[in-house]
Formats: C-alpha cells, sequence, structure tokens
C-alpha cells in the first residue's frame, strides 16, 4: 500500500508539471516509475517498489476473492470487490513496468497502447457501441470515486482507532480530496473514450497522460488540473494511512 501511495504522490509531481507546461514525462503510473528510475539508486528503489507493487496486487487480488466482509451490503460488498480486482491488476501492471526500467528497458505508452485497442473495437460489428459502453464504465468508476470521497465512505475500510492520536481528521480529508481527485480524472479518460466512440476515432481515446494534457488545453483546466494534482497527494497520503488501518 505504501509503494502504490508513492507511486499517486510522484502522479501529483508529473500533474504540477503538466500546470507548468515543462512536461517531456509520461503523465501517468508508468511515468511515475520512470521517475524513480531517474533517482540515486534509481535501480534498488525500483526493485523495492516492484516486489511491494506486486505484494499489494496479491493482497487486492485476496480481498476481490473473499474480502469486505464487514460490508453488510451485498451489493456495495461487490463493487468493493470488483475495485479491489482492478487495483490488483494496476498493481501488476506498474509492477511490471517498473522491473523492465530496472532492466534497463522502456515501457510502451499506455495512451498508444488504449488508442490501438479502441481501434480494434471500433473495426468490429458494433464496435461504436462496444466503446461507448466502456466509456459509461470508465466514467461510472470515476464518478463513484468521487461519491466516495464526498460521502466519505472510504472510512469504512479503515480502523480510524488504530491511526496516531490526532491524525484521524487528516487521514479523513486526505481520503476526500484524494477519491475526488483521482476520481475526476478517471472519469476524464472516459469521456475520451466516449468521445472515440461518437465519432468512431480511435485517437480520442487515450489514457491518464493524454486525459491531462487534454485538460491543460482547456478553458478553466489549469484548475481542474491542480485539483487533480492535489486529488493524486491526498489519494497517496491515504494511501500511507491505509496501510497502517486497513481493515
Amino acid at each position: 500500500m505504501v509503494c502504490y501511495g508513492i507511486v499517486h504522490v510522484l502522479l501529483a509531481a508529473l500533474t504540477v508539471q503538466v500546470v507548468l507546461g515543462d512536461s517531456d514525462q509520461q503523465t501517468d503510473q508508468k511515468g511515475a516509475v520512470a521517475t524513480i528510475a531517474e533517482a540515486p539508486f534509481g535501480v534498488v528503489l525500483l526493485w523495492v517498489v516492484a516486489i511491494g507493487l506486486f505484494a499489494f496486487a496479491v493482497w487486492q487480488a485476496a480481498l476481490a476473492a473473499s474480502g469486505y466482509s464487514w460490508v453488510t451490503d451485498k451489493r456495495k460488498r461487490l463493487f468493493r470487490r470488483i475495485s479491489a480486482g482492478v487495483r490488483a491488476v494496476a498493481g501488476v501492471a506498474i509492477g511490471v513496468a517498473a522491473i523492465t526500467y530496472a532492466v534497463g528497458g522502456s515501457s510502451s505508452d499506455s495512451g498508444s497502447q488504449q488508442q490501438t485497442l479502441t481501434a480494434k473495437v471500433l473495426a468490429m460489428p458494433g464496435g461504436q457501441f462496444l466503446v461507448g459502453i466502456a466509456a459509461l464504465v470508465v466514467i461510472g468508476v470515476g464518478v463513484n470515486q468521487i461519491r466516495k470521497g464526498v460521502k466519505k465512505s472510504f472510512k469504512d475500510d479503515l480502523n480510524m482507532s488504530e491511526l496516531p492520536q490526532g491524525t484521524q481528521k487528516t487521514v479523513e480529508r486526505l481520503g476526500q480530496v484524494g477519491f475526488i481527485g483521482k476520481g475526476i480524472a478517471i472519469a476524464t479518460i472516459g469521456v475520451l473514450v466516449g468521445l472515440a466512440a461518437i465519432f468512431a476515432d480511435p485517437n480520442q481515446s487515450g489514457g491518464m497522460d493524454k486525459a491531462l494534457h487534454t485538460l491543460a488545453g482547456q478553458p478553466y483546466g489549469v484548475v481542474v488540473l491542480i485539483v487533480i494534482a492535489l486529488g493524486f497527494v491526498g489519494y497517496g497520503g491515504y494511501c500511507f494511512a491505509a496501510a497502517k488501518a486497513h481493515k
């Protein structure tokens, strides 16, 4: 969980670079891993992060299989488990990227991969409909993250009493900012996928990197990017707290 938090804090720094108009780095989780590679003792740090992320993925897979027993509502428990499964996949993907950089390779652009996948789906019968459904799902995930931040439901997964005295309110605020900011970023990716479906143009699609750069060119986009950057920092802080107090 700590390694997952570190990746999000680095992602916040990359988002700030987009705000400042000085970003030649891939602005997503793989870009965060590349940032670690550039640090002193970067190779060692990459291996540590990779091992941590693989452990995180195994833990999330276990939660997806049989976790969240403290959630009494069956529908909510199902959504929690699905989210854990998604995080397990993300942990493996980022961990693989970390190892790739550690052995001297370079990770492929996730945005280009998404565009390629979108193009393949659009070429299928009913492809626009399928991409449109995918867009709605991604937007739904983003909205759910925002809702989770607004309603503070993330606190249900934490034993707040295990946190150092006086830090509970800070963790609550970090979680709110984190889930709302990350949710906006995810929803933006969904909007881009939706545009690809509407115009049957895979170039409209893209991952986190394209979503953030697209926002940078919009009216008030810088303000939204600042909110997202704060969100990534907040989510990273929430991860650090959850490393100690997750149920």
